[in-house]
């Protein structure tokens, strides 16, 4: 029988969920809601529609025009609009979250209190403001701080003391600036330690993580430059990262799992589809950067592309609430991504400048982010490209597939070329014994 599948989005993380899904031993038919034509997902898909996550009519619409048996929901815009309850309402299910259940990425404030309410582990000192009061104060108790708006911001609203911001004054010109465009401002104390990313996979009772894999938010080589949407990522072969333990994996999960169990009893709904947490690994132990409630992009690609279960099994698990039902495996590969982006990314790249991927040698994965396809050549859109990800049975290797096939893409682009290098995971690993020590 034909499982017909609606997938909303268009970014190169929805490129490899519709690459997952068309892997499927089921015969299945996609078809797929944009924001704008991502031709890497169009090309697998039966059918797709070009139109605003805001038109939860039109989504409605496509979706029962075409007889869909269950969403998949990537990015976390459509979440926030309520997509997923507009589909439901119309007896349409779907691998993610409920706009409340989305609010552990939409609502920083909403999930530190929650953890603190349901005493969960893992929560940094802070404190949520909606006015200016107290702020100056909160900050004289901390050794250092970072200052995030209360919502959605794409990953680049957050302010670091000694990376983006220095003095109090210049924090407090920050905190005035959010309130004007965001209901509250979220003020931590600053962690030290290294970052990782563990993307669970849960039905709101049974949490399974992936592969955890560590992303670079900074533009340039050595971590300099502004931040942006993800520059890519890497993934190891024995499912750790070098700098981490298992007991860092156990804590991480067991946050996920608390935090699940936390949003049900709070909603009493349960949470369907990707809980991705931030963590950070410290001397003190793990600790919670903040949720996401969707796959990170790029490291979907990471894990997606390791993926042995059959995709469309684990979502349709997840939906019936059967996910300790399945057994979710992952292959022993490494992985690492890199992504190619318009000169000038992020703060004033190049738009509608052509770029040719025609030599990308055959064992490098491809996806497709903000580009236009017009005439059978690609155009840059002005944010990032094309992700390229390498498999192998070591990181070295991987990460050779990986920048021998980024090289070949011609065009106005530039790429961070020390991404799951030894150079650079060798100062992580150094960072952390500095750290335990």
């Amino acid at each position: 029988m034909v499982i017909r599948i609606l997938l909303v989005g268009n970014a190169a993380r929805e490129h490899a969920l519709a690459e997952a899904i068309k892997r499927s031993k089921h015969e299945t038919k996609l078809y797929s809601y944009m924001k704008a034509n991502n031709p890497g997902i169009a090309k697998f898909s039966e059918e797709f529609k070009i139109g605003s996550y805001s038109d939860l009519e039109a989504i409605r619409e496509f979706a029962l025009k075409n007889s869909v048996e269950f969403a998949v929901v990537g990015p976390e815009e459509p979440l926030d609009k309520g997509v997923v309850d507009a589909l439901e309402d119309s007896g349409i299910y779907a691998f993610g979250p409920k706009k409340n259940l989305a609010q552990i990425e939409t609502s920083k404030g909403y999930t530190r209190e929650l953890m603190k309410e349901y005493n969960i582990r893992g929560n940094p000192k802070f404190k949520v403001f909606t006015t200016m009061t107290g702020i100056e104060e909160f900050l004289a108790t901390l050794d250092g701080f970072v200052i995030k708006p209360d919502g959605l911001t794409g990953g680049k609203g957050v302010m670091v003391q000694g990376e983006h911001l220095i003095t109090v004054p210049e924090a407090l010109e920050y905190c005035n600036s959010v309130l004007k465009t965001h209901p509250a401002v979220v003020i931590e104390e600053k962690l030290e330690g290294e970052e990782f990313s563990l993307q669970c996979l849960t039905d709101g009772k049974t949490v399974i993580a992936t592969p955890p894999v560590q992303d670079h938010k900074r533009a340039y080589d050595g971590d300099k430059g502004p931040n942006t949407g993800g520059m890519g990522s890497y993934s190891c072969e024995n499912h750790l990262l070098p700098f981490l333990t298992e007991k860092d994996i156990r804590e991480g999960l067991e946050i996920t799992k608390d935090v699940a169990r936390a949003l049900y009893a709070e909603t009493g709904e349960l949470y369907k589809g990707v809980m991705y947490a931030g963590l950070i690994t410290t001397r003190n132990g793990v600790k919670l950067i903040e949720y996401n409630a969707r796959f990170g992009d790029p490291e979907a690609m990471n894990v997606l592309s390791l993926l042995k279960t059959d995709f469309v099994d684990i979502c349709k698990a997840i939906i019936d609430g059967k996910l300790d039902k399945i057994k979710v495996e992952f292959s022993k590969k490494a992985t690492v991504c890199k992504y190619a982006v318009p000169e000038g990314y992020p703060e004033n790249p190049v738009k509608n400048k052509k770029v040719d991927i025609n030599n990308i040698p055959k064992k490098a994965k491809v996806y497709f982010a903000s580009v236009d396809n017009k005439i059978d050549s690609l155009y840059m859109t002005g944010s990032r490209a094309i992700a390229v990800v390498g498999v192998a049975d070591t990181l070295y290797e991987a990460e050779q597939i990986a920048e021998m096939s980024i090289k070949k893409i011609k065009g106005p682009v530039f790429y961070r070329s020390d991404i799951g290098t030894k150079q650079l995971i060798s100062k992580r690993i150094r960072h952390m014994n500095r750290l335990r020590k």
